[in-house]
């Protein structure tokens, strides 16, 4: 026997937090992690003097004084805005969809003008209810909109037509009648100066914690769970119980990074490729998440791809037959007395980072005396 109270499968934001709440209230913690490196897929690196968004690009943003004070404790945050803007063929639009967009497609300057414009291309539908992304995108947008921005970048990042994809992926689009260009509404947002891995090493620098990476949670699965009086686990749900009642779905993204002799390539963190000629999605460029003045700059292209065996799974595909597998899995996780199941993998949900740091602190809450 070990003398730990908890095995953390996973170093990323959910068991970061978990191990963090938990050590200091006296609880031993052991943290594996299968990569080389600890927080997830929130891990940034430095190159060039440049902190890299290793899995894409990451703001953090939430409304919540209290999730944002926690994050706050571990790094000092800049005043980052997520301003992502389109190129269709050459041509630049603001995103999300706003006065300055509807200003360069159409012409138009009010947001009454605008609107009319939007309720005449609307008209296609003639008045049904939306069943496919294609038709609820057009009612909130209209065929313009849809035709050259969404679309093509849809299909590229879901593999699959917009006719046969599921209204509700596109509900929460947002749509503005303001000349507003920050894709959130929160009332906090940012990014940490000097990326986002130190959050997790501060978090996991305790005394009553101990991590280990390259470590394979299914390599040794039973001794674990034979040896741990409590495990939680932030993998994938389906690959804890051997995919025995199949396969969940999940999106896959594959990077390609490059350091550019130059000192700005698209004047923007994030370009949104939206037509469907060019592969990827989108281009990150790093440096601007932090203002960077660096003489070089590093850019990643974004692919999208369906995930599988060996792949990293990003996010779940969260439709009628993924959730009613979920909820079966569910079940037999409720049999697991001494495994808590936990982040986006482990709840099979498509957290943002702080709702990913509330379940974690909800869950500790509940969990630890």
């Amino acid at each position: 026997m070990n003398n730990y109270d908890y095995l953390v499968v996973g170093a990323g934001l959910f068991g970061a937090v978990f191990a963090h709440e938990a050590a200091k209230k006296g609880k031993k913690i052991k943290v594996i992690e299968k990569r080389d490196h600890i927080a997830g897929n929130i891990y940034t690196k430095e190159v060039e003097g440049i902190q890299v968004h290793e899995y894409g690009a990451h703001i953090f943003h939430t409304s919540e004084k209290e999730i944002w004070d926690y994050v706050n404790q571990f790094a000092e945050f800049n005043r980052y805005t997520n301003t992502p803007v389109a190129n269709y063929k050459g041509e630049i639009y603001n995103l999300p969809f706003n006065m300055n967009t509807f200003n360069k497609l159409w012409g138009v300057v009010t947001p009454a003008e605008a609107e009319a414009k939007i309720a005449e291309q609307r008209a296609v539908l003639g008045g049904k209810t939306p069943e496919s992304l294609e038709e609820q995108a057009i009612s909130l947008v209209g065929t313009d909109i849809y035709e050259k921005l969404i679309k093509s970048y849809t299909e590229k990042q879901w593999e699959k037509s917009c006719t046969e994809l599921p209204a509700f992926i596109i509900c929460l689009l947002p749509v503005r009648s303001t000349y507003d260009n920050n894709y959130f509404n929160d009332t906090f947002q940012g990014i940490p100066i000097g990326g986002y891995t130190q959050i997790v090493e501060k978090m996991l620098d305790h005394d009553n914690i101990d991590v280990e990476t390259n470590v394979d949670f299914f390599a040794n699965k039973e001794d674990y769970l034979a040896t741990y009086p409590k495990i939680v686990f932030t993998g994938m749900i389906d690959e804890f119980f051997d995919y025995q009642l199949g396969e969940l779905e999940y999106r896959s993204l594959r990077f390609e990074t490059e350091v550019l002799d130059m000192e700005n390539y698209q004047g923007n963190a994030v370009v949104n490729y939206t037509d469907s000629e060019i592969p990827f999605t989108r281009i990150i460029e790093h440096k601007h998440f932090e203002f960077g003045t660096q003489p070089k700059t590093i850019i990643t292209r974004e692919y999208s791809k369906t995930w599988k065996r060996g792949d990293e799974p990003y996010y779940p595909v969260n439709n009628d037959r993924n959730n009613k597998l979920y909820t079966a899995y569910k079940r037999l996780a409720e049999q697991q007395e001494n495994v808590i199941f936990g982040g986006r993998l482990g709840h099979y949900r498509y957290y943002d980072m702080h709702q990913v740091i509330g379940a974690a602190l909800q869950c500790v809450r509940s969990e630890v005396e």
